[in-house]
């Protein structure tokens, strides 16, 4: 495998752990993310539930969404040594998927924002290089 996607491989890898990071954040503290962007509610409010207990689901539902685009570009990073072409592709798709993500993370802490946009715009260019089109193509070397 060419260096070029050897890092491609490792750089998905690890946008993939921190996207899993994040939905597990989600899912499991679904009501504290809720009530921290709906607020929790004034005391004329008769219902027995606080906006966070109300939009809790739409986290969850948001966490799993995270979670399958996490396993999505583990799996495909995964994949790589089957040399199928479109794996190339699905490569950066994620990548423009991955790019989103640089603002969910900048609002949790900033930095971590700043940090996640390299390995996203990475993710959108390794894929495009010539050693990276040669070795999904089957026109690189067979040697492992």
């Amino acid at each position: 495998m060419p260096e070029p996607v050897r890092r491609l491989r490792v750089l998905m890898m690890i946008l993939g752990a921190m996207q899993a990071v994040l939905g597990l954040a989600l899912v499991t503290n679904s009501v504290a993310v809720a009530t921290s962007i709906w607020g929790e509610g004034d005391a004329s409010t008769p219902c027995c539930q606080t906006p966070g207990e109300t939009h809790a689901g739409r986290v969850v539902f948001a966490g799993i969404l995270v979670l399958a685009v996490a396993a999505w570009g583990i799996l495909t990073a995964l994949k790589f040594p089957t040399r199928h072409p479109n794996l190339r592709v699905s490569a950066f798709v994620y990548g423009w998927t991955a790019l989103p993500f640089a603002p969910a993370f900048y609002r949790v802490i900033p930095i971590l924002g700043v940090i996640w946009l390299v390995p996203a715009i990475l993710a959108l260019i390794w894929p495009n290089q010539p050693e990276s089109r040669a070795w999904f193509d089957g026109r690189a070397g067979s040697a492992p």
